[in-house]
C-alpha cells in the first residue's frame, strides 16, 4: 500500500484489520473505538452509514465485529476520505466499506429516503464559534460544527433510515440537553445511554447514545464505563473492548 507524506498504517490488534493515518492530521480516539462497540450488536446483513466518517475506524472496526452487508462513510474531507478508501482496500473491505466524500447535507443526491437500517456517527463535538480554535484545518472541521451542525447530523439520520432503524452516536456529556431534544424534534426516540468516565473521581468525559426512528418512549441508562481503574491502567472492560483481554 503506497502511502503519502507523514502516513502511516496502524495495525488495531483485531482480526489482522489495520487503518491508514496521518502523524500530522486528525486520528482517531477511543471514542470512534467505544462507539464501535456499543453499536456491536447491529442485525446481520444491516445496510449502514457512517456519518463524518474521518479515516474510516468505525466502518472498518463493525466490518470485524459485525456480519453487516455494507457500510458507506461519507467524510467531507477530500484528503482524510482518500486515506479512508485505501484503508478500505488494504483489509479487503470494498465489497463491505465504500466512501463517499461529500458533505452529510448533500446525501439526498445519492440515497432515497429510508434507505439505511442503522447510522452510525461520531460528529464534531463543538458548536461553531466555541471553544479553542484549531489552526490545523483538518482537526477544525473533525472537532467543530464548521460544515454541518449538531441537528444537522441528527435530521440526515432521521431523513435516511427506515422505520424503526438505529441511530448511534458518541458526544460529550454537556450537549446532552441538545441531543435529547434534537433526537425528540426529529423523531429519533433515545433508547439507551451510556456515560463513559476517565475513572471514578472525575465527571463523564464522554457519552454514547441509541436511538431508534419512531419508537416508543422509553429510556435505559446503562452502568457507567471506566476507562482507568485506581492504579491508572484500563480496566478489564475498556480491555476486552480493545480485545487485549
Amino acid at each position: 500500500m503506497e502511502l503519502n507524506n507523514d502516513e502511516r498504517i496502524d495495525d488495531l490488534e483485531f482480526k489482522g484489520l489495520k487503518i491508514i493515518q496521518n502523524e500530522n492530521g486528525f486520528c482517531f480516539g477511543i471514542d470512534s473505538v467505544l462507539l464501535s462497540d456499543f453499536a456491536k450488536n447491529i442485525k446481520d446483513n444491516s445496510r449502514v452509514l457512517d456519518l463524518g466518517t474521518g479515516t474510516g475506524i468505525i466502518p472498518i472496526l463493525l466490518c470485524g465485529k459485525t456480519n453487516l452487508k455494507e457500510i458507506v462513510g461519507v467524510e467531507i474531507q477530500e484528503e482524510v476520505a482518500n486515506m479512508a478508501k485505501r484503508s478500505s482496500s488494504l483489509n479487503n473491505l470494498e465489497n463491505r466499506f465504500t466512501v463517499l466524500n461529500d458533505n452529510i447535507l448533500n446525501l439526498s443526491k445519492y440515497y432515497k429516503n429510508q434507505t439505511f437500517d442503522v447510522i452510525t456517527t461520531n460528529p464534531p463535538y463543538k458548536e461553531k464559534n466555541t471553544g479553542v480554535i484549531n489552526e490545523d484545518k483538518r482537526k477544525l472541521i473533525s472537532r467543530n460544527e464548521i460544515t454541518a451542525s449538531l441537528e444537522d447530523f441528527i435530521k440526515v439520520a432521521k431523513d435516511l433510515l427506515k422505520d424503526k432503524g438505529e441511530f448511534y452516536m458518541v458526544h460529550r456529556p454537556d450537549r446532552l440537553v441538545d441531543i435529547l431534544s434534537l433526537l425528540r424534534k426529529h423523531k429519533l426516540e433515545p433508547k439507551e445511554i451510556r456515560f463513559v468516565y476517565s475513572n471514578k473521581d472525575k465527571p463523564p468525559k464522554l457519552l454514547l447514545i441509541k436511538a431508534i426512528k419512531n419508537a416508543n418512549k422509553f429510556l435505559i441508562v446503562d452502568n457507567n464505563l471506566y476507562i482507568y481503574d485506581d492504579n491508572g491502567n484500563y480496566t478489564d472492560e475498556i480491555l476486552e473492548i480493545y480485545h487485549k483481554k
